[in-house]
């Protein structure tokens, strides 16, 4: 059995999730620690490979010991720390930044990142007549206030994108990604706060930067640099150019992954 780990972190200090070998990753961080933690060495694989600067508020990482038991499988008591204690134990040397908050065990078979049904995001932006420090790299700091007409046209846009399509004109250039069609179940905005604006996206998979390119989209269309008539003729288009501006890592947010069962992630 892998354990699986439910994790939330601030990304402001690491160049993303993924591994290198000559910077913080959260990866990295995870796997020695985890190692340190359970007394052998770890193989820890994460659900996306989020970006620099990008934060997780139920990002899923599958832990696994390096060396294979049993003729090739794990064994169900390679971990002998109880499931629902593991936070007390790998928390207290993880960085303040980095938590788990939760862990449950999974067959050998599974792939936190493959056997993911779906993902949802959310992009917090911060509109106040004054920069709020507390919200300094974990939003996105307007200069000015998002109007409520602007917030309608926002909404009317959105649900334009909402749907299976060809999102290649949401893709930050040079992707190597050859797929580009996804399904976007749902892309909400919502003022949340006094000076807070959440965008929420959902779908079956992302393409690169495709929630920070949607979020600069709308932000575009409530100032008027993009008519919102227009929205369906960008995504026709599947021209990186015809969309809006990439909006910073700063203010988004993995908030959860489905995958299409009942995962019981326990903490005590």
């Amino acid at each position: 059995m892998k354990l699986l780990l439910k994790i939330m972190y601030d990304g402001s200090l690491y160049s993303g999730y993924q591994y290198q070998p000559n910077a913080a990753t959260v990866q990295g961080v995870l796997t020695d620690k985890i190692s340190e933690a359970l007394g052998q060495r770890c193989f820890v694989t994460g659900c996306s490979r989020t970006d620099a600067g990008v934060h997780a508020l139920g990002f899923c990482a599958a832990v696994e010991p390096a060396q294979k038991k049993d003729g090739g499988a794990y064994g169900d008591i390679w971990c002998t720390i109880p499931t629902e204690k593991l936070h007390r134990v790998i928390n207290p040397i993880l960085p303040n930044d980095i938590s788990v908050v939760g862990a449950c065990r999974v067959e050998d078979s599974f792939h936190p990142r493959y056997d993911a049904r779906s993902k949802e995001y959310v992009y917090v932006i911060s509109d106040g007549v004054c920069r709020d420090p507390f919200k300094f790299g974990r939003a996105y700091m307007l200069p000015s206030r998002i109007t409520d007409d602007g917030l309608l046209i926002m909404r009317e846009a959105a649900q334009q994108l909402v749907g299976r399509h060809d999102f290649s004109a949401f893709m930050a250039a040079g992707s190597s990604v050859k797929e580009t069609v996804r399904t976007l179940m749902r892309l909400e905005v919502e003022r949340t706060g006094e000076n807070t604006v959440t965008v929420t996206a959902a779908a079956d998979g992302f393409l690169y930067n495709m929630v920070r390119i949607l979020t600069g989209t709308l932000l575009d269309t409530a100032r008027g640099k993009i008519d919102v008539g227009s929205i369906k003729e960008i995504l026709d288009s599947r021209d990186r150019q015809r969309a809006g501006f990439t909006a910073p890592p700063c203010g988004l947010y993995l908030k959860s992954v489905d995958y299409g069962q009942n995962i019981e992630f326990k903490a005590e």
